[in-house]
């Protein structure tokens, strides 16, 4: 990944907290010399030794379940909010008009070894811990209890966990860290007239040294 060094993030507790505010990860294999990517909702924790960890489950069914080998190397991307960033917006542009568009976002990248877990109680176990996370923010909660335990029984066999335990992982926070701040409030705004939540905005704007 291209990174320049006012884009580059690298702070442990930033990134995880990205990836818990984005849990959308998109999981790349490689299986059969031929890559793979697969979208799984992650959870990010800690191991025992106090290393990071990312847990989440494919369904069985999902060929790489089978072709990919337990311990083999993963990369995982979390992407967060986009939008188009038109010169129109900068201030600069009514002084000399040198601006181009571009794109603004934010991703991390995390690179580790998955492993694969079948067993009953881990997978039920996981499958609580990512229902309670998104479920916590609804009035009205679901919970894997409120289904037949048989039932439950039965979908956890259709599906295999994973964890991969976090080797690297880095961020591209392409937030106008780069422009003046006058371009930067002309980001902001139009962003917002754009219609953007200001939690995205936040995201998509940062001061090159905002901490």
């Amino acid at each position: 990944m291209y990174l320049p060094s006012y884009f580059s993030e690298t702070r442990p507790e930033v990134l995880e907290a990205f990836m818990r505010a984005h849990p959308l990860g998109w999981l790349v294999t490689l299986t059969a010399g031929r890559s793979e990517v697969d979208l799984v909702p992650m959870i990010p924790g800690h191991t025992p030794a106090g290393g990071l960890r990312l847990r989440g489950h494919v369904a069985r069914a999902n060929p790489i379940s089978r072709e990919l080998a337990s311990g083999a190397e993963v990369l995982v991307v979390f992407g967060g909010s986009d939008h188009y960033v038109t010169p129109s917006w900068y201030a600069s542009k009514r002084v000399d008009g040198r601006v181009v568009p571009t794109w603004n976002y934010s991703i991390v990248q995390v690179r580790g070894a998955l492993r694969w877990f079948d067993d009953s109680a881990a997978l039920r176990e996981l499958v609580t811990t990512l229902t309670v996370t998104h479920e916590a923010a609804r009035a009205q909660r679901w919970a894997v209890s409120d289904a037949p335990d048989d039932y439950i029984s039965g979908m956890l066999r259709a599906i295999v966990g994973f964890e991969i335990e976090v080797a690297t992982m880095v961020g591209k926070f392409k937030s106008s860290q780069n422009r003046e701040d006058a371009d930067r409030a002309g980001v902001a705004a139009g962003l917002a007239a754009d219609g953007v939540a200001a939690e995205a905005v936040a995201e998509l704007v940062r001061d090159p040294g905002r901490r």
